[in-house]
């Protein structure tokens, strides 16, 4: 009978978690548009009433150093993030992330990806997407790209994002945040990011 009883809340907590899911996605916002940071703004808050913040393994008591603030590169308005990654003590990133929406997810399904602006210092960066079915601070959906010194459109596509120490599927209808990462190994961080967005296949 105990058995039994620990099989029918097995059971309850099972399909209240998937009708859960179910109602986040019916309930995350579509984007009003596809602008997610146009630099517009002269500080680190975006159009989505949300803010860029900076974010490094010192929160998990990695050594790595980093900074982001406004900057004017080449023409472009933009946010500077700059830092040295290191992989002392099981660290290894520095992060600018931002959440795409002020509570809750986005709805993202009627776009084909995210395109960035950038420019770099010649080094590899990840983009990393979280949705609502990510619970740990390490799951991701991850896309490397190069930033070279002078301006570049890096589209990513959702069907290129790899998932990160996460069996669940990527969903771009529960977007909740997303991150440009210099990480993985020790180098010098600097890179530029004027513009994001969502594009669809017109853009």
């Amino acid at each position: 009978m105990r058995f039994a009883g620990f099989c029918r809340v097995v059971r309850f907590i099972g399909a209240g978690l998937m009708v859960f899911s179910m109602v986040s996605a019916a309930t995350a916002a579509r984007p009003a548009s596809d602008l997610i940071d146009d630099r517009s703004r002269g500080d680190r808050l975006t159009p989505l009433g949300t803010e860029w913040r900076l974010v490094t393994d010192g929160v998990m008591g990695g050594v790595s150093q980093g900074n982001l603030g406004v900057d004017h590169h080449a023409g472009r308005d933009c946010l500077r993030m700059t830092g040295q990654v290191s992989t002392a003590n099981n660290g290894g990133f520095v992060q600018m992330a931002l959440n795409l929406a002020p509570s809750g997810a986005v709805d993202g399904s009627a776009y084909e990806g995210i395109r960035l602006t950038v420019s770099g210092n010649g080094e590899r960066y990840n983009l990393h997407l979280r949705t609502d079915d990510l619970d740990r601070p390490w799951q991701s959906y991850r896309y490397e790209f190069e930033a070279t010194p002078d301006w570049r459109e890096i589209k990513v596509p959702f069907s290129a994002l790899q998932p990160h120490r996460t069996q669940a599927s990527f969903r771009p209808q529960l977007l909740r945040r997303l991150g440009i990462v210099a990480i993985g190994r020790p180098f010098r961080a600097n890179l530029c990011v004027a513009d994001v967005r969502f594009y669809d296949s017109m853009q």
